[in-house]
């Protein structure tokens, strides 16, 4: 058994506990890595430095970030498209810039509380921790916003905007952080920060999600229910969600 457990891995568990058992018991890793993770990770990593140092050219750092993935998975011969990744590098240094004043423009005057902030506490009814990193916590007045950056082509359609296990991480998140530094869940509010990549305009959106108690003990009770099975060993495949999976048609899953 894992001692902790994530939401990404519970995500996996709930798309398919088979999947699961592949990637989280197994530590079968067919996904190395694509264009479209050089380009989230290099944004991402863009955010945390621009917010800590303050700096006035984070597409520097996009570029920095992005290149370097790019040679770790060209030294693990993954197939990379060079036009593609022209037009993301090109594509993620003009979005670079537009993050921090989107957030100033959408929040107003905020206090930076922290970046990559890591989540590692015990469960209740289990012997594991939650483990997870809050991309971005500021403080408005006594409200806190938790923002998770998320990168996209030109955004979210209704459908995954409202998309119930998709918006459990940032329940999650509220119900931990809130745990964790004794705060009422009711001055924490959450929030999707999309970085649309191809977007003509309003390239920067935030996406406010609500949780309340109901909401929160409904995704503790999915975490619980994934964390009962783990051990039981159940690991059920779901071919409902076989034709997106990285193991389909290979030699781990016939």
């Amino acid at each position: 058994m894992r001692e902790h457990i994530s939401y990404s891995e519970l995500k996996i568990w709930n798309e398919c506990p088979y999947k699961h058992k592949l990637k989280y018991l197994d530590r079968v890793n067919a996904f190395k890595g694509n264009e479209f993770t050089i380009f989230g990770t290099a944004i991402h990593d863009t955010c945390e430095k621009t917010l800590l140092t303050g700096s006035t050219r984070p597409e520097n750092y996009f570029t920095l970030s992005f290149l370097k993935q790019v040679e770790e998975l060209k030294l693990i011969g993954v197939p990379l498209d060079v036009t593609l990744l022209a037009q993301m590098e090109k594509q993620g240094r003009s979005l670079s810039t537009k993050v921090l004043p989107a957030l100033g423009d959408h929040f107003g005057k905020y206090e930076l509380i922290s970046t990559e902030e890591q989540l590692y506490l015990p469960l209740t009814s289990h012997p594991q921790y939650f483990k997870g990193f809050i991309d971005l916590v500021i403080k408005c007045g006594d409200t806190y916003h938790v923002i998770d950056w998320k990168t996209c082509s030109w955004g979210w359609d209704a459908r995954r905007k409202t998309d119930k296990i998709l918006s459990y991480q940032l329940t999650l998140y509220k119900h931990f952080f809130s745990t964790k530094h004794g705060i009422d869940p009711k001055n924490i509010e959450t929030h999707f920060a999309l970085l649309k990549r191809t977007a003509k305009k309003n390239e920067v959106e935030f996406v406010r999600i609500t949780s309340g108690d109901k909401k929160i003990k409904n995704a503790l009770n999915l975490l619980n229910k994934a964390l009962y099975n783990i051990r039981k060993n159940t690991t059920i495949k779901n071919r409902m969600s076989c034709s997106r999976c990285e193991f389909y048609k290979t030699k781990h899953c016939q």
